[in-house]
C-alpha cells in the first residue's frame, strides 16, 4: 500500500505541471487505476475482498475507461489541446500541492494521532485540495473535469479507508452520481466547443448582460 500511495502522490504532483489536455487525461486515468489497486489492497487488508474488488472493477470501468475515453474524444476535436495560459503558473500550483500535503499530515497528526494509515489519509487530503484547486484555477473545461474526478477520487479513497469498505449500495450510488455529473459536463463541454470553438470557460463571461 505504501508504494501505491507514493505513486499516487507523484501523479497528483504531476497533474499540477501538465498543461497538455491529452496528457492530463492520461494522468487522471493512471491515478484512477492506482485508486482501483488501493481498493483491492484495502479489501485484502480488512479480510473482505468483495468490498475491495467491486469498487475496483467499477473504478476501472467508469474512471479508467469510460470517462477518459469520452473526454479524449472531445479533445480530439479541439484545435488547441493545451491549457490556456493563466496568471497561476505551474510552479505555484506545485508549491500549493506541497503545502496541501503538509497540511494533510498536520491535520491527521492533530485530529487522528493514533491513525494507522496516516500516509493514505494525507494523500487523500492532497487529492481533494489539488482537485479543488484545478477546478477553480484552470480555465479549460477539460481540466476542470480532471479536477472534479481527482477531488472525487480523494473523497472516495478517504471514505473507503475510514469505513473499512463502503456498503455496496453506497458504492453504486457514488459511482452513479459521479457518472451522471461527468456525462452532463462532457455534454456541456461539447456544446461549448460547437458554439464557441473552444472549451475556455472564461469566454462565458462575455455572455453577461
Amino acid at each position: 500500500m505504501d508504494y501505491l500511495v507514493t505513486i499516487l502522490v507523484l501523479l497528483v504532483f504531476l497533474q499540477t505541471r501538465i498543461m497538455d489536455l491529452r496528457r492530463a487525461v492520461y494522468c487522471l486515468s493512471a491515478q484512477s487505476a492506482i485508486i482501483a489497486l488501493s481498493c483491492i489492497a484495502i479489501g485484502l487488508g480488512t479480510g473482505n475482498i468483495e468490498h475491495g474488488l467491486i469498487p475496483a472493477v467499477l473504478t476501472i470501468l467508469v474512471k479508467v475507461i469510460f470517462i477518459p475515453g469520452a473526454v479524449l474524444k472531445i479533445i480530439g476535436e479541439l484545435k488547441n489541446e493545451r491549457e490556456v495560459v493563466s496568471d497561476i503558473n505551474t510552479n505555484s500550483s506545485t508549491v500549493a500541492a506541497a503545502l496541501f500535503l503538509v497540511l494533510g499530515y498536520a491535520i491527521v497528526g492533530r485530529v487522528m494521532p493514533d491513525a494507522g494509515a496516516k500516509d493514505v489519509i494525507s494523500a487523500s487530503i492532497l487529492m481533494i485540495m489539488t482537485g479543488l484547486s484545478l477546478m477553480v484555477l484552470r480555465k479549460r473545461a477539460v481540466m476542470q473535469i480532471v479536477g472534479l474526478i481527482t477531488l472525487e477520487n480523494g473523497i472516495y479513497l478517504l471514505g473507503l479507508l475510514l469505513t473499512r469498505g463502503l456498503p455496496l449500495v453506497v458504492e453504486l450510488g457514488v459511482f452513479l452520481d459521479v457518472l451522471i455529473a461527468v456525462v452532463v459536463l462532457v455534454i456541456l463541454t461539447g456544446r461549448m466547443r460547437l458554439s464557441f470553438m473552444t472549451t475556455d470557460t472564461s469566454i462565458m463571461k462575455k455572455l453577461k448582460g
